[in-house]
């Protein structure tokens, strides 16, 4: 028994001293000297050219204007519009959002309401419960295609 505390003492006591020992003198107190890996700023820029190949085709947001086709309860009307929508207006692009618990159609991205109530007027053929023209969030192709010149 008296051995195993001889041992445990020994221990204790190494790894006391072990912790004593004096660090290397540092210029600044306050700073912090970060090593870091070269493959760290590899990845980084790897990931800035995924970025940039990705968002070539990218859309950007504005404020504008969508048809409120639907506003219902029942998922299968909504879905019947939006096909009904697809087949007779293929130009307008279609967005079924969930809000519990209503199903909202809304159609289009037109920067001006004129624009808009164009196509209102005949999206009410198709729809007679009406169509409502609403602020909104669209979004704007960006043009990254240069003007055709001819030569």
């Amino acid at each position: 028994m008296r051995l195993f505390f001889v041992f445990l003492s020994v221990l204790i006591t190494g790894s006391v001293f072990s912790q004593l020992t004096t660090p290397a003198p540092a210029q600044d107190s306050s700073s912090v000297i970060v090593h870091k890996d070269q493959r760290l700023d590899m990845l980084i820029r790897k990931q800035i050219e995924i970025n940039e190949e990705t968002s070539r085709d990218a859309r950007r947001i504005a404020k504008g204007f969508r048809l409120l086709v639907v506003n219902t309860n029942k998922r299968e009307d909504a879905i019947a519009a939006k096909t009904k929508v697809y087949t007779f207006f293929p130009e307008l692009k279609p967005y079924l959002i969930y809000q519990s618990p209503y199903y909202r159609l809304k159609v289009g991205n037109f920067k001006e309401r004129k624009d808009a109530e164009a196509y209102q007027l005949r999206l009410n053929a198709y729809f007679p419960k009406g169509v409502f023209i609403v602020n909104d969030i669209i979004e704007v192709k960006l043009d990254t295609d240069p003007p055709d010149s001819n030569l």
